[in-house]
């Protein structure tokens, strides 16, 4: 139990910090409107993969993908810093596809809205 409190703490300080460091730290372009949805941390702790979207943007998910790929020493570099673990978890970039699929149910839902209300 003790475990996936660790872990769960793990996780939210690195979706914490990635987000702030995105926000403030790094300056690439291709990272903006770039939203960290989750992490999750292996029982190790020795991986993160951390979860991103893009608002309204889905078809740049490679551009992003390739900052963010780009940013990884400094991101890594700079949680050393902030976690103050042992080991950094390697991190592991993953397009969280959900905010996509809940747009494209929202569509649906209006345009069966607009239809029903003719």
């Amino acid at each position: 139990m003790r475990a996936v409190k660790r872990r769960s703490r793990v996780s939210g300080l690195i979706q914490a910090g990635v987000s702030e460091l995105l926000l403030k730290k790094i300056k690439d372009p291709r990272l903006a409107l770039v939203t960290i949805t989750s992490v999750e941390v292996s029982n190790d702790l020795r991986v993160a993969h951390v979860y991103f979207c893009v608002r309204n943007r889905p078809e740049r998910e490679e551009e992003v993908r390739a900052g963010l790929e780009s940013a990884m020493g400094f991101v890594r570099r700079e949680m050393g810093r902030y976690l103050q673990l042992r080991y950094v978890p390697e991190l592991r970039f993953h397009y969280d596809e959900s905010f996509d699929y809940g747009d494209r149910i929202d569509r649906i839902l209006s345009k069966l809205h607009e239809t029903g209300s003719d």
